[in-house]
């Protein structure tokens, strides 16, 4: 695997459902929603944030564990009362660890409409490659 998400609140989750039923936490979404893409020579992580500020995203590597972290934040006006609130705001953060076979110096990210794109390249390494086959019925393979 080359990748592995690290939450700390998934055996909690776990448990709640099983003692409350699916239903009660059915609403409970990560608060950035991710997809991952294997291509031929990268990993690509995509990210779902919208309303968030550019500004406030932040894209990490420390030791295999990939963070991104970001904030959204909105502002209700002086004669506004906020009555139901369904959106995420404020500070959240996803960590995922790395596999080796992944170039952690080269990793890039972008962020359009609302969408970040984390491009985790494979090392040379981790690429498919054919092997040759001799057929020569006097030569052997050496142990």
């Amino acid at each position: 695997m080359l990748l592995t998400s690290f939450d700390p609140f998934v055996e909690f989750d776990r448990r709640a459902r099983r003692a409350f039923g699916a239903g009660h936490w059915t609403a409970l979404r990560p608060a950035m929603p991710m997809d991952v893409i294997r291509g031929k020579d990268d990993v690509q992580l995509r990210f779902d944030l919208p309303g968030v500020d550019p500004e406030s995203i932040d894209v990490t590597v420390d030791r295999g564990v990939l963070t991104v972290s970001a904030q959204r934040t909105e502002k209700t006006g002086e004669d506004e009362k906020l009555i139901t609130r369904e959106r995420v705001t404020g500070s959240f953060a996803r960590r995922l660890s790395l596999g080796d076979t992944l170039d952690t110096d080269k990793i890039e990210a972008a962020f359009a409409d609302g969408v970040l794109t984390v491009r985790l390249p494979l090392q040379a390494t981790a690429q498919p490659r054919k092997v040759e086959i001799h057929f020569d019925s006097k030569k052997e393979i050496a142990a």
